[in-house]
């Protein structure tokens, strides 16, 4: 569950974290960065389609700068992985609602 979030700090199960997040359901991977920046790209998604989450919610920042490629979008719909995208704020209300009875990871930019 995710505590808070604020331009660049989020705080899940009472550890803080400042840089860009994945969230797993047994583990958090605190440095997470794309190949491309701001751009969320297939090989990115890799080690996410492995776990087989059923959702994967994508914060795309406070502002929503950063973007997911069609070819992401695309390499998730084959592996059956519904993809919700939005700024970060309203991805941590989605994913707070989420984890409750959902197999979902988010993937969550912190900053722009």
């Amino acid at each position: 569950m995710i505590e808070s979030y604020e331009f660049g700090c989020i705080v899940i199960k009472g550890q803080r974290y400042a840089k860009d997040v994945i969230i797993y359901p047994d583990h958090v991977e605190d440095t997470w960065w794309r190949e491309e920046g701001h751009s969320l790209s297939p090989v990115d998604l890799w080690t996410i389609v492995q776990t087989k989450p059923e959702v994967l919610v994508v914060g795309t920042g406070y502002s929503g700068l950063m973007r997911v490629l069609p070819e992401a979008e695309k390499y998730l719909r084959e592996h059956g992985i519904r993809l919700i995208t939005e700024r970060t704020t309203e991805a941590v209300r989605i994913y707070n609602q989420l984890c409750q009875s959902t197999r979902v990871v988010a993937a969550l930019h912190l900053t722009c």
